[in-house]
């Protein structure tokens, strides 16, 4: 039998790393949690005293750090010494698209995947329990395991030999909750070859989660399940996108239809809410993964089927600029545009594939000036996404709604911001240029409201 886990390392501070290390940490006093990064300035963010300024912003996450860091909880650019301290690493690394060679717009790049196993197989100590947290393409653990068994045996100078087990345990966050995602999972999923390891890993989660959620399968199961679920997700997404686009020509109303389907217990009621598409690190990443692994599998109408759901989504943000320019005139040069929102989803300050970039990227093509708001995301982020300084792009950050607007032909909201449901359109109606006009594309705002200080209206899927 395996003993208990007494040491963690985990490899990557990022969106994932952090917070699942963190509630780790919090639910098992008892085990030393260390993650560690290269990205010197995310690691001192993360040792911040101020933990306002941690690098991931997700409610609650503050609070679970303060509890446990320092304590059993640490963050550290000591990658090597961390490694050889540890019964357990987690490989929580950025797996991006490829953006050339083989596989390039489609398959995952896996070289921080490879540069991290090496860096494991040449500093582990004894034996080592290697976890799959990042999320990866179906038989990646193949490669994992190549190179951890090139380094396995007697380690010269002696001491005890070398020798890892490699598990699949993806992560099913939804930014914007992921401490209550991580604190009361619908479910943990431990694929793997080597029962020991497998159970050592359950009794980690054990200590929080019922047994009953914690999934047992084959190391090829659960890579799979990762890509697949987010997937099925991003399919409503676009699916009722598609809808609401249809319902905006015939009178019908998004809303209504999405609450009429998804009372059909088959179907149910989440993923239904029409937007302007999906985003975030793995949504579009996993399903072009998908695509790209169905067609080397020569499964081509599979591909095929996939590829829509992202092509569906990238029309229906291009769909949304188009109807802003439309709107206006048929033309927004020189005219300022007020843009509510810039991260993915409300609750983050994540913008990796935010639908804000591309519906801002067409506006500004197309000649206009925007003034963004966001509550969490700094203008550094934004220049770096929209590919452009604000100075020289035709846009600028600005620090609230009341100054976005000023002047303004037209709000666009493009993130579910608390704060955008409760905005006062008589304070803010008259500091735009009549006719203006209010395009809600998260269906938040209050429209009553809005007509009532003048405004013209449009909500995504509202005929």
């Amino acid at each position: 039998m395996t003993a208990p886990i007494r040491s963690i390392c985990c490899i990557g501070a990022g969106y994932v790393g952090g917070p699942t290390m963190a509630v780790i940490a919090d639910r098992c006093p008892q085990i030393q949690v260390t993650v560690v990064d290269l990205n010197a300035a995310r690691i001192a963010a993360w040792n911040d005293a101020d933990l306002s300024k941690l690098p991931v912003y997700e409610p609650g996450l503050d609070a679970v750090v303060g509890r446990c860091r320092g304590r059993n909880l640490h963050f550290s650019t000591e990658v090597e010494p961390a490694i050889a301290a540890a019964d357990m690493v987690f490989l929580s690394v950025n797996t991006p698209t490829k953006t050339k060679g083989v596989g390039a717009g489609q398959a995952s790049d896996l070289r921080w995947i490879e540069a991290s196993a090496r860096q494991v197989a040449a500093c582990a100590q004894g034996h080592t329990i290697v976890v799959e947290k990042s999320t990866l393409p179906v038989r990646t653990a193949e490669t994992v395991k190549a190179i951890l068994s090139a380094a396995q045996g007697d380690v010269p100078g002696g001491g005890e030999p070398k020798s890892f087990a490699v598990l699949s345990n993806p992560e099913f966050l939804a930014e914007g909750t992921a401490i209550p995602d991580l604190e009361n999972p619908d479910r943990v999923l431990i694929g793997g070859e080597d029962s020991d390891a497998i159970e050592a890993l359950a009794g980690v989660y054990g200590q929080w989660v019922p047994q009953e959620r914690i999934l047992r399968t084959n190391l090829w199961s659960s890579e799979l399940s990762k890509l697949t679920a987010n997937a099925f997700l991003a399919q409503r997404i676009s699916s009722i996108n598609s809808i609401a686009a249809l319902c905006e020509s015939t009178g019908a109303d998004v809303q209504e239809v999405a609450h009429a389907i998804g009372t059909d217990s088959r179907i149910g009621s989440k993923f239904l809410k029409a937007g302007p598409g999906f985003g975030g690190s793995c949504f579009q990443k996993d399903i072009l993964n998908l695509v790209y692994l169905c067609g080397h599998y020569g499964l081509h109408e599979v591909a095929a089927y996939w590829q829509s759901v992202v092509d569906l989504n990238a029309w229906q943000q291009h769909r949304i600029a188009r109807l802003v320019v439309q709107k206006l005139f048929g033309t927004v040069t020189g005219k300022r545009i007020a843009i509510l929102g810039f991260a993915f989803k409300a609750d983050t300050n994540d913008t990796r594939e935010a639908p804000a970039i591309r519906i801002c990227q067409d506006l500004l093509e197309e000649g206009a000036q925007l003034a963004i708001h966001d509550p969490k995301v700094p203008e550094a982020q934004m220049a770096s996404d929209l590919g452009c300084p604000a100075e020289a792009g035709g846009w600028h950050a600005v620090a609230s709604p009341q100054l976005a607007v000023g002047g303004a032909d037209a709000v666009v909201i493009l993130t579910e911001w608390q704060s955008f449901r409760e905005l006062p359109w008589m304070e803010l109606a008259p500091l735009m240029r009549r006719p203006a006009w209010l395009f809600d594309a998260r269906s938040v705002a209050d429209l009553t409201a809005a007509r009532a200080a003048g405004l013209q209206v449009w909500r995504v899927g509202m005929g």
